[in-house]
């Protein structure tokens, strides 16, 4: 069975993060890209730990580039654009088509980017969590 190392991973994300400074860029290319990659997503029948990441990836990346969330270095908004570009590409290092094993070089990627970002995404998630429920109390209060 082939699986990439981490780092070929790494190289991966990196080129992933060259094309993300592009994108984030542009609102409406962010937004393009974020539903692009929810559609792949529901094509995927189980979805591994690192895969599960994913939907919070996406959710971090609208939520700064939207204003909500601007306390996160910009290279974890990169890395994390980078990693769900290679995520998206139809050119991995193992074809998604490949029953079984077409999703272990997304998963090393998604995986070797969490590493690096891992503890702001767990700041977001916090701040994501006390946000929900402010605005579930101020549309109590209504």
């Amino acid at each position: 069975m082939y699986v990439i190392n981490e780092k070929q991973a790494l190289k991966e994300l990196e080129k992933g993060c060259k094309k993300a400074v592009d994108i984030l860029k542009n609102d409406e290319r962010v937004e393009d890209f974020l539903r692009q990659v929810e559609a792949k997503l529901r094509t995927i029948p189980k979805i591994g730990d690192e895969l599960a990441m994913i939907p919070i990836m996406a959710s971090l990346i609208r939520s700064f580039v939207r204003g909500e969330y601007q306390q996160i270095p910009s290279g974890t908004i990169i890395a994390a654009t980078g990693a769900l570009i290679y995520f998206l590409s139809a050119v991995d290092l193992i074809p998604d088509i490949i029953a079984g094993l077409g999703y272990l070089d997304d998963i090393s990627v998604i995986g070797v980017c969490l590493k690096l970002i891992k503890s702001d995404v767990n700041d977001y998630l916090e701040w994501r969590n006390k946000h929900d429920e402010m605005m579930k109390k101020k549309t109590l209060k209504k």
